[in-house]
């Protein structure tokens, strides 16, 4: 099955620009809100582009973490950043300006395979960085921080993990990009964090043990400058180079609505997450 022409050949996308002025927990909020009008048919796809300063995002494992409190006053009171739990799979990822949160959200449920949605994002990635002389392998990388069946890693280092959720008659693919700055750094102080939340305990659930030489950014393993609105441009040329049509039509009403419910459960999912810290 050619996807190019499935996911962007003469189809509609509605581009959402986020790249400043949100919280992390806004984000989550709005992907599943965009994913909603799709299901409904209220909106054609969406792209959305999203960064955040420092947050560790943590995945549903992470949340289960023994020492999780000593983990994240780690991060915070060592390291500066904030920690929050997200709804879509995977384990902790790191977030700052120099990383570049991409989410394609289009139509789909038990027809469209896991494995089809991802596929579609590896494309758009692939067809984003097609005239640099490099190989874009797609596998995991074991001791990479959330690790995961589609990393997206050049020469064996990871610069980019993805995660996948559905709701409603809609898919929501999220890419974090590591564009900028030491991945290697990020993955070091994440090793740190689990060192912290698991101090050596065994779990039913293995954490990945991180070797942090093995995570790296675009801008090093390009070696040259490159920068997250580089990158956000080179998306937009790839979906109109892959035949797809982009607007940008406002956030409804309705959608507004419908995010602050959204909204809502991400702040009672971190609640909950605090009230079980503070138990133990």
């Amino acid at each position: 099955m050619d996807l190019g022409n499935k996911y962007f050949n003469g189809i509609e996308w509605r581009y959402v620009d986020h790249s400043s002025g949100l919280e992390p927990m806004q984000s989550f909020a709005f992907d599943d809100t965009f994913c909603e009008s799709i299901g409904k048919d209220m909106s054609p796809n969406v792209v959305r582009t999203w960064v955040h300063q420092h947050t560790v995002i943590l995945g549903i494992h992470d949340s289960r973490l023994p020492f999780l409190k000593d983990g994240i006053a780690f991060l915070t009171d060592k390291k500066g950043y904030n920690a929050i739990v997200r709804n879509s799979g995977g384990l902790g990822v790191v977030l700052d300006q120099g990383v570049l949160n991409i989410s394609l959200m289009f139509k789909g449920q038990t027809e469209t395979t896991i494995d089809e949605a991802f596929t579609v994002m590896y494309l758009l990635i692939a067809k984003m960085f097609e005239d640099e002389d490099v190989d874009i392998d797609t596998h995991e990388i074991e001791r990479s921080y959330c690790p995961g069946k589609f990393d997206l890693s050049i020469d064996g280092k990871k610069f980019a993990g993805i995660s996948q959720r559905r709701v409603r008659g809609g898919i929501a693919v999220q890419v974090y990009l590591c564009v900028e700055g030491s991945g290697s750094e990020r993955a070091l102080m994440m090793k740190e964090f689990y060192e912290h939340a698991l101090k050596g305990e065994a779990t039913k659930f293995t954490y990945p043990d991180i070797e942090p030489n093995c995570m790296a950014s675009l801008e090093t393993l390009l070696n040259r400058k490159i920068s997250v609105q580089d990158v956000m441009f080179l998306l937009l040329y790839a979906i109109k180079d892959l035949g797809g049509r982009l607007n940008m039509d406002p956030i409804t009403d309705e959608e507004w609505q419908r995010y602050e419910g959204y909204f809502d459960k991400m702040i009672d999912r971190n609640a909950k997450m605090i009230t079980k810290m503070n138990e133990k």
